[in-house]
């Protein structure tokens, strides 16, 4: 039986590979295809520009070495107007030619030969990167009467201050930023602290005298047992 995968839905990921050897574009293709990914190509800057100015890609796989305009000189225009990921491909292996391409702001760098699943993770994990980095941080969580501001560490209830020791204010932090999510008690453990996953439970029933109502059963500083603890935000 012939093997006819599932094509990519709508909303997947769009990658444009340029690249002069047209094998690699058909193995690429393919390849990404299979794993999920939408797929166009092209085979020199020129194609890859006319690609750009008809559609909107999540990221580029730009060759370096291509006849004509180089895939560093199509990268470095990109830039000029462009934060799309580019991740680059080349056979010249060169620690000064890796260098030039992430000084003119490639995302990530592949030699050449590369194995296709080095090349999809590099993919996802750039992917990854640039969809935090695109997200807007948290400047503020409410959770009944309570608003907890990131930046100042500043708790408030109804409009006043409710005073926080550092401790609180630092876990807090870390919760609010975290908002919804289990977070493990290591993670909300003071740098160097001792017996810190006790420590950490000290705060938190602590913390809870000052912002529940029944601090034995807690509605926004809630335990997840053997794990840590989750903060959850009201509308």
């Amino acid at each position: 039986m012939v093997h006819s995968p599932t094509p990519p839905p709508d909303d997947a990921p769009h990658l444009l590979v340029v690249d002069d050897d047209l094998r690699i574009c058909d193995l690429l293709s393919r390849y990404l295809s299979d794993h999920g990914y939408r797929v166009t190509t092209a085979s020199s800057a020129a194609g890859a520009r006319a690609q750009l100015a008809g559609m909107a890609f999540d990221l580029l796989v730009l060759d370096v070495m291509m006849p004509g305009e180089s895939g560093l000189d199509l990268a470095r225009s990109i830039r000029n107007g462009s934060n799309v990921p580019i991740l680059m491909l080349t056979a010249r292996a060169e620690p000064i030619d890796r260098i030039a391409g992430l000084e003119i702001g490639a995302d990530d760098y592949v030699p050449k030969p590369f194995d296709p699943r080095e090349l999809l993770l590099r993919i996802g994990n750039v992917l990854k990167r640039t969809a935090q980095t695109s997200v807007q941080p948290i400047e503020m969580v409410r959770f009944g009467d309570f608003v907890f501001h990131l930046e100042s560490g500043d708790l408030t209830r109804t409009g006043k201050a409710v005073r926080i020791t550092d401790r609180e204010r630092d876990m807090l932090r870390v919760l609010a930023a975290r908002v919804g999510e289990t977070v493990p008690r290591q993670d909300l453990a003071a740098p160097g602290a001792g017996s810190s996953e006790r420590a950490v439970d000290v705060q938190i029933n602590r913390l809870r005298r000052k912002i529940e109502r029944n601090p034995t059963d807690p509605v926004y500083l809630r335990t997840e047992r053997g794990i840590g603890y989750r903060l959850v935000a009201t509308p």
